[in-house]
């Protein structure tokens, strides 16, 4: 018989770096509870009361991950943002139905794992939920040594939204003369960055006064409490998130309609300056069209008659919202101008 016994250990997995990990991340999650949250991080399963205040409650669920912006995080050791990059993937799209998102629950894969980097992947999380309104309610962190190298991490996440059937947001109102409004980017956020990496293989070259992988990791705004008010204002026909496809996928998703089409006035805002480095590096606009979000991470379809208010209105909570666009009759589902 071999003296040499094998263990989890030996093969590369550290059971108690994991321990160490959830005792780090057990505050973190707790500071987002509600009182709908009737147990804690450690069970099985995470459990959540649903409010008697839906007449008709509709689960509306969505996934996403942080994609290889993360590689840059991990490179300069930045992990405390990313977190709040994979909440947002998955807040937001949840709200394009009109839901309010209710939980949210992450998943950490690594190859060596390191507690408290993993602890800081989570605080964004946290941040991300926060923003949001949402629930950390669980979550997995995976050591799979031989898969990822080490220093490697990769995160995704998983949300859950509620809204009452009648509310639900499809697209099912819009007709042509409706109007587009757009509401700004933080920047990137958290797509085509396989692209980026491309463009800016020196993350350390300057930009705006400093080096440019902490723009590239400005985190992806969370449109969900803004967006939620503005749907007890205005009636609220269409949304869409912009996000990897660009305008060119994502924009005519908001309906499900045929005949109609998205015109999109490309001047109509301002472009912002990382897209027009990308630009002069050598990616054409009409790529970066069907790639970034080019400053517009959010899109709403109101009436003719509530443009001005709703601009407005999310002019006063903080956002900057531009009429972008319409809704006309046509074959293709997208036009740029």
């Amino acid at each position: 018989m071999s003296k040499n016994k094998l263990t989890y250990q030996s093969s590369g997995v550290n059971i108690h770096e994991g321990y160490k990990e959830v005792k780090l991340i057990k505050k973190l999650a707790k500071a987002t509870y509600n009182s709908n949250v009737l147990n804690g991080l450690g069970s099985f399963a995470g459990m959540f009361k649903i409010s008697q205040k839906f007449k008709e409650p509709i689960l509306i669920s969505g996934t996403d991950g942080v994609g290889t912006k993360i590689a840059i995080a991990c490179s300069k050791k930045k992990y405390d943002t990313v977190g709040i990059d994979c909440v947002a993937m998955c807040v937001n799209d949840v709200l394009c139905h009109g839901a309010q998102p209710l939980f949210f629950l992450d998943y950490l894969a690594c190859g060596k794992l390191d507690a408290h980097v993993a602890a800081k992947l989570v605080k964004g999380v946290a941040e991300g939920c926060k923003q949001s309104g949402s629930v950390l309610i669980g979550g997995e962190t995976a050591e799979m040594p031989g898969f990822y190298k080490t220093g490697d991490y990769d995160l995704a996440g998983f949300s859950v939204g509620i809204a009452d059937k009648s509310k639900i947001i499809n697209g099912k109102n819009i007709n042509p003369n409706d109007v587009l409004i757009g509401i700004a980017s933080s920047g990137c956020h958290s797509n085509g960055f396989s692209l980026i990496r491309k463009v800016f293989k020196n993350l350390n070259e300057p930009f705006q006064d400093k080096p440019i992988w902490q723009t590239l990791l400005t985190p992806t705004k969370i449109y969900v409490k803004p967006i939620l008010a503005l749907m007890k204002y205005v009636e609220i026909k269409g949304m869409a998130h912009i996000t990897g496809g660009g305008f060119i996928e994502n924009a005519p998703r908001m309906f499900n309609k045929s005949g109609l089409q998205i015109v999109i006035k490309r001047n109509s805002y301002p472009l912002p300056e990382i897209f027009k480095l990308i630009n002069q590096r050598g990616v054409t606009l009409e790529h970066m069209y069907n790639t970034f979000n080019m400053g517009i991470g959010f899109i709403v379809c109101v009436a003719k008659e509530d443009v001005k208010k709703s601009i407005q209105f999310l002019n006063k909570h903080g956002e900057k919202a531009y009429e972008i666009g319409y809704i006309t009759k046509g074959k293709e589902p997208i036009c740029l101008k």
